[in-house]
């Protein structure tokens, strides 16, 4: 991840455990996408429970680095909302 952002110097990480929100995000994100695969899974193929929550979890993996980055990309959202950093402000809006 980059230092900063190249079109209006934002510094991404702030401070150490800046992040630790964006991890919350992630588990939403992750868990909504994987009981979404689930019922569906379920409703195409009437597995039984463990089969589909298994193979649901199984396919949610190689989107699991897709959804930390949008996750990280929230939070950043989230955070100049509630505080904004001096100078970055009109440049996310």
């Amino acid at each position: 991840m980059r230092e900063r952002c190249p079109t209006c110097g934002l510094k991404f990480n702030r401070e150490p455990g800046y992040f630790l929100g964006a991890m919350y995000i992630s588990y939403g994100l992750g868990s909504v996408a994987i009981i979404a695969m689930g019922l569906l899974l379920w409703f195409v193929t009437r597995w039984p429970v463990l089969k589909v929550g298994f193979w649901a979890m199984v396919l949610f993996l190689p989107a699991a680095p897709a959804v930390t980055y949008l996750s990280r990309v929230l939070w950043i959202y989230l955070d100049q909302a509630i505080d904004p950093e001096p100078g970055a402000q009109s440049e996310l809006r």
